[in-house]
């Protein structure tokens, strides 16, 4: 199930995502609500989890989802705000992570890494989301689409 990310493919996203990666402050507080107030309670929980970068990086995807697809469910919007949540079971920081996407699943830590959309989508099942939530983490569904051009934006 691992598999190394396709540098050639995704240089901009990656790039960008590296930058952005190297500061550690929180979200924005209007960030944290916004997101906050489309997750249920074991979401929000799922969310706290997620190191600063992520919830930044998240919040931010999520936004643009909801630009892109105004008709979006609340499912939908926390499955957008939750779609990396299974990073959190890896425990790599920034540097780990960049050499997990260039060498792919070699040690425990990186094919965590390497699948987190199954870790996170197993996550948030257990925290009681709704099924279109944990289909999205889980990179499935009508709406995932949506959420991968919005996340390579």
């Amino acid at each position: 199930m691992s598999k190394p990310i396709n540098l050639l493919k995704h240089p901009h996203h990656l790039a960008l995502r590296f930058v952005t990666s190297l500061s550690g402050h929180p979200p924005d507080v209007s960030d944290e609500v916004w997101a906050e107030s489309h997750l249920l309670p074991g979401e929000i929980g799922l969310w706290r989890r997620m190191n600063n970068q992520d919830r930044r990086h998240s919040a931010k995807v999520a936004r643009r989802f909801v630009e892109a697809r105004p008709d979006a469910t609340r499912a939908e919007i926390a499955g957008a705000l939750l779609h990396d949540v299974g990073k959190v079971e890896c425990d790599l920081g920034t540097w780990g992570r960049v050499v997990a996407s260039v060498v792919g699943g070699r040690t425990e830590r990186f094919r965590t890494y390497q699948d987190h959309e199954f870790i996170g989508s197993r996550l948030a099942e257990e925290a009681g989301s709704d099924p279109a939530t944990v289909e999205l983490i889980d990179e499935r569904g009508p709406a995932y689409e949506t959420l991968r051009l919005c996340d390579r934006a």
